[in-house]
């Protein structure tokens, strides 16, 4: 099961983090067709959150066709997204690589910049 962390330093609206932390596990290979996502209720004792944040988020998902509400019974996974499952060597690799960034002296945001750099970089020609 996910377990949100909500960062209310970062901007980013409380029931998007939600909807992003939810599609990341759906792209690990976290969550898959059939999981039930934690209740509102358990988000809220989790993250100390509005439950109406949570259940706007559930909608958010809802409405991309990620998951259904069944009533009485919770909200589940409708499809995955990606093929990356979380024990790929490339997690592995990438783990390695961000060890090494920690040990040079880079902080959490100099490694996300430096990524999301590269990462533009890369898909650059993908995004037009």
């Amino acid at each position: 099961m996910v377990e949100y962390r909500i960062d209310r330093r970062s901007g980013v609206a409380t029931y998007v983090q939600i909807v992003q932390q939810t599609k990341q596990a759906l792209r690990l290979g976290l969550l898959e067709p059939g999981d039930k996502l934690p209740t509102a209720r358990e988000v809220v004792e989790a993250t100390a959150i509005n439950p109406n944040t949570v259940l706007k988020a559930y909608r958010e998902l809802e409405r991309e066709g990620l998951v259904e509400a069944r009533r009485g019974l919770g909200t589940f996974v409708k499809r995955s997204l990606g093929a990356t499952p979380a024990d790929s060597p490339l997690r592995a690799e990438l783990d390695a690589w961000a060890a090494r960034a920690r040990e040079a002296g880079l902080d959490h945001d100099d490694v996300a910049a430096l990524f999301t750099a590269v990462l533009d970089e890369q898909f650059k020609g993908d995004q037009e």
